[in-house]
């Protein structure tokens, strides 16, 4: 796979093609399994790595998938390339920082990912734009389903699947739904959501999972428990909280609107006007203002630009995701000029082509 080819899209989190792509940006299925016969992958020898990546390698490849996914040797990669692929949520910071062979096999949409010798032998990944949690699974369970007539899972009829952390132990399935937020944070409602999730035992992570803030307003909501619970049930519990999150967030919106408009109206115009002229921009920085351009293109507040071209800067304006544009390593300093001149260049070809 070439991986330029991909600078030339926003990927599948950030398509916002999806139901209620306004708010939730990309539903999350992942199933985390362990080959039987071998120790995880944190007690496993270099030659039982390389034995481990070699089996399930050859068992991804016989997948009768359409299109067929496309396998790529991590080590293999430069470290640029291993950021681009975590920037764009296809792997995870743990694989590309892992030691020894270990692999990532992707579909050429960017909906599924199978990433081999992470914390387990095997995570499974599938992304779909919007609120599709039920079309996440039907995915990853026919994935899964390949892949145990190929192999034998390390499995226990008590716990259920095995797995190297045992907060994953059970059906080993992490659901997450990616929502973005900010009429919540800015009317100061978002804490309060958080300590709702967290009494039903629902996790809020940043952009990019557990450890990370939540740059540009973005959380991820996912289930903690995977033990005594059945995939549906725990779909259910995230398919239900969920709607009352979009509902709480419009309700935000609207209020925003009818009391303070013109506030919200100068806060959204100000962000355009900063990433339009700014000579130095960091990642952080453009986050937030790129955060605000797109609730003011949601609620009608601006015209200048396309929902489309907001969320492809989300990526593109990344560190890796923009050298890979530029060509060339950068340091901070050279990012953060690189960055202000291709946000100056693309609003202001989206301001005077618009669609």
């Amino acid at each position: 796979m070439n991986l330029d080819t991909l600078t030339q899209t926003s990927g599948e989190w950030l398509r916002g093609t999806g139901p209620e792509s306004d708010i939730v940006i990309s539903s999350r299925i992942r199933l985390a399994r362990n080959v039987a016969a071998f120790p995880f992958t944190n007690r496993a020898s270099a030659y039982q790595k390389a034995e481990i990546e070699s089996l399930l390698r050859d068992r991804v490849a016989r997948l009768e998938l359409d299109p067929r996914l496309e396998y790529i040797n991590v080590p293999n990669l430069s470290p640029l390339d291993r950021q681009f692929l975590v920037e764009r949520q296809l792997i995870s910071r743990e694989l590309a920082a892992a030691d020894g062979p270990r692999g990532v096999a992707l579909g050429p949409r960017e909906t599924v990912s199978l990433m081999i010798n992470e914390e387990d032998h095997l995570r499974l990944q599938v992304m779909r734009s919007g609120f599709a949690l039920d079309e996440a699974w039907q995915d990853i369970d026919r994935v899964d389903d390949l892949l145990e007539a190929r192999l034998s899972y390390a499995f226990s009829e008590e716990f259920g699947y095995l797995t190297a952390c045992p907060t994953n132990v059970g059906t080993g399935m992490r659901a997450s739904v990616m929502l973005h937020l900010p009429a919540l944070v800015w009317a100061k409602q978002i804490e309060k959501v958080f300590r709702a999730l967290q009494k039903i035992n629902l996790a809020v992570r940043g952009l990019y999972g557990e450890g990370s803030r939540a740059s540009g307003d973005f959380y991820q909501i996912s289930n903690q428990v995977t033990l005594g619970k059945s995939e549906t049930q725990i779909l259910n519990e995230i398919r239900e909280v969920i709607p009352q999150i979009i509902t709480y967030e419009r309700q935000a919106r609207n209020a925003m609107l009818k009391e303070s408009r013109q506030a919200i109206q100068d806060r959204v115009s100000r962000a355009y006007g900063t990433l339009c002229s700014a000579t130095m921009m960091t990642s952080e920085e453009t986050m937030d203002l790129l955060s605000s351009v797109r609730l003011g293109v949601n609620m009608g507040l601006l015209d200048d630009v396309t929902i489309g071209t907001v969320n492809e800067l989300f990526i593109h304006t990344q560190p890796a995701h923009l050298q890979k544009l530029m060509g060339s390593l950068l340091d901070g300093e050279e990012r953060n000029a690189a960055r202000a001149r291709y946000l100056r260049t693309r609003l202001r070809e989206a301001g005077a082509h618009p669609n």
